[in-house]
C-alpha cells in the first residue's frame, strides 16, 4: 500500500514512514546530547530516561512540524537530496526558538529545552543522523519497494488521460503501471507498446503476473464490463477502483473530464457536519488572530511604504467585489499593489510583469503581504482561512459558462489560502483556472480539519519560497 488516508486526505506512505523515522532520530539525537552533557553514565541515564523523554519528544515534534511547514520531504522529488537537506537546516534553525517558547510554557517538566547548547547540539546530531538514514531509505524506496503494480482496464480517452497526466515521476511515485487492457469495440488511444494482449481471462493473467490494483477507465460502461472476471479478481484480493477515483488519489486533484454528476453524487466525500463547521470556524478565528498579531508590524510598514511611493493622499487599501459562499457577493480587502486607475478600462487578468503594478506592489505581491487585510474578511465570516480563492463576479460568469462544475467551488467559503495555492502556480487564463479548479474540487470533496491544518502549515513554504505568487 503506497498511500494512507488520514481524515479523507491521501498521504504517500513512504513519506509518512520517513517522517516517523526523522521523528525517532531527532528524539535519539536529543537524548544523546543530554546524555553526554548531563549524565555520562549509561545506567544512571536509563534510570532517569522518563525525565528526559518529554523534552526529547517536544524537540522532535517541533522540528518535524517545521519540516512539514517547509515541505522538506516533498522537496526531495523536485530539488534532490541537497535541496531537502538545505530545507532541513532552515527547519532546525527556526524550531530552536519554538522549543524555547515551549520551555517557557512548561519549564517544570521540559527542563532540558531551556539550554540553548542542548538545542543546538541536538539539532546538529539530528541533521547528520537524518542525512544518513534518509539516503538509505530513499535509495530503498527508489527501487520500487513501496510501489503498487497497477493494471488499467480500458484503452480509450479516459485511459489515455490517466496515462498522460500521471506519467511524471512526481505523480507516479506510488505505483508501477503494468499496462492497459483494451475492451472490444472501444476506440484505442493508447500506444500499442503499452497494451496488454490477454488471450485468457484477467483473473488468469493476474495469477501469473500479480498486481495490487485494477483501474476501470472505460469510456462507455453501457457497452458492458467483464463483471464476472472482475469479481474473480476481487476475490483474489486485487483492489478494483474507478478511474476517476484513482486519478484523484494519485494526483490529489479531481479529473474534470472524467467525472460526471453521478460520480460526484455517489463518490465518497462532500460530507460536512456541525462539529466540523464549529471546528473550522474556531480554527479560522485562531489562525486569523495569530496572523494578525504576527503581521501587524508588516501591515504598518506596508502602509507607510505605499504612502511614501504614491503620496500622502494615495489610498493604502482597495476593496473589490468577489463571489463567496453560495454565490453571495462580498467585498474583499487588500493592500493596493497597482496604480490607482489600474482598471479604468474594466476588469482584466493580472499578468506576469504587469505594468500596472507599483514597485512596492511588486514586492508585497511576491511575499503575499498584499493579502493580509483579508484577515478581517476571515474574522467577519465572509471568508475562511482555508478554501478556494475568491474570484470576481465578471470572471465567475465567464468561467462558469466555459468550465464544467466551476460553480461547485462556491459550496464552501473562499479562503485566504487553499489547496490549489499550494499545488499550482498563479492562474491568469482560462486553462490555468481549469487546472486550479481540479485542486479546489479535491479540497471541497475531502475537506477536514487535518487538511486545513496541513494547508496552513505548508502555506509557510509558499510565502518563504514565493511559490505561486504574481
Amino acid at each position: 500500500m503506497a498511500h494512507v488516508r488520514l481524515f479523507k486526505h491521501y498521504i504517500h506512505l513512504p513519506y509518512v514512514i520517513l517522517g516517523l523515522i526523522d521523528f525517532l532520530l531527532l528524539v535519539f539525537a536529543f537524548a544523546l546530547t543530554v546524555f553526554f552533557r548531563y549524565f555520562g553514565d549509561l545506567p544512571f541515564f536509563l534510570e532517569n530516561l522518563t525525565f528526559v523523554l518529554p523534552s526529547a519528544v517536544v524537540f522532535a515534534g517541533s522540528n518535524l512540524l517545521m519540516m512539514v511547514a517547509l515541505g522538506v520531504h516533498q522537496s526531495r522529488l523536485e530539488e534532490g537530496m541537497s535541496g531537502m537537506m538545505l530545507r532541513t537546516i532552515m527547519a532546525l534553525i527556526v524550531s530552536i526558538p519554538l522549543c524555547g517558547f515551549a520551555y517557557l510554557l512548561a519549564s517544570d517538566w521540559l527542563w532540558y529545552l531551556g539550554t540553548s547548547a542542548v538545542l543546538t547540539t541536538g539539532s546538529v546530531f539530528g541533521f547528520f543522523l537524518m542525512g544518513i538514514f534518509r539516503s538509505i531509505f530513499i535509495n530503498t524506496v527508489g527501487k520500487d519497494a513501496f510501489k503498487r503494480k497497477v493494471l488499467v482496464l480500458g484503452a480509450g480517452y479516459r485511459a489515455r488521460q490517466i496515462h498522460e497526466d500521471l506519467k511524471t515521476p512526481l505523480n507516479r511515485k506510488g505505483f508501477i503501471l503494468v499496462g492497459f487492457i483494451p475492451l472490444p469495440d472501444e476506440p484505442v488511444e493508447i500506444n500499442e507498446r503499452d497494451l496488454l494482449n490477454i488471450p485468457t481471462t484477467i483473473q488468469q493473467y493476474i495469477i501469473r503476473h500479480p498486481v495490487s490494483e485494477i483501474v476501470v477507465a472505460v469510456d462507455d460502461r453501457r457497452k458492458g464490463l467483464p463483471m464476472e472476471d472482475l469479481l474473480e479478481c476481487k476475490m483474489e484480493g486485487v483492489k478494483i477502483v474507478d478511474g476517476a477515483s484513482f486519478y484523484e488519489r494519485e494526483s490529489r486533484k479531481v479529473a474534470l473530464e472524467m467525472v460526471t454528476r453521478g460520480w460526484l453524487v455517489f463518490s465518497d466525500g462532500f460530507s460536512v457536519s456541525s462539529v466540523f463547521g464549529f471546528g473550522k470556524r474556531s480554527l479560522d478565528i485562531l489562525a486569523a488572530s495569530t496572523l494578525l498579531l504576527a503581521g501587524l508590524p508588516l501591515m504598518i510598514l506596508t502602509a507607510i511604504a505605499i504612502k511614501i511611493e504614491d503620496g500622502f493622499k494615495a489610498p493604502v487599501f482597495y476593496s473589490q467585489e468577489r463571489v463567496g459562499l453560495n454565490g453571495a457577493v462580498f467585498n474583499v480587502h487588500k493592500f493596493r499593489s497597482m496604480i490607482t486607475d489600474a482598471e479604468k478600462h474594466g476588469a482584466v487578468w493580472a499578468t506576469q510583469n504587469d505594468a500596472r503594478v507599483t514597485r512596492v506592489g511588486e514586492f508585497i505581491r511576491k511575499v503575499r503581504i498584499d493579502e493580509l487585510p483579508q484577515i478581517f474578511n476571515v474574522l467577519n465570516g465572509t471568508m475562511a482561512f482555508v478554501g478556494p480563492r475568491p474570484e470576481r463576479p465578471v470572471f465567475v460568469e465567464q468561467l462558469s459558462a466555459k468550465i464544467p462544475f466551476y460553480t461547485e467551488r462556491h459550496r464552501v467559503k473562499p479562503g485566504l489560502t487553499g489547496w490549489a495555492q499550494l499545488c499550482f502556480a498563479y492562474a491568469d487564463n482560462e486553462e490555468d483556472t481549469r487546472e486550479k479548479l481540479r485542486y479546489d474540487l479535491y479540497y471541497i470533496k475531502n475537506q477536514s480539519l487535518l487538511l486545513d491544518l496541513l494547508i496552513i502549515i505548508q502555506t509557510v513554504e509558499v510565502v518563504l519560497f514565493k511559490k505561486g505568487s504574481r
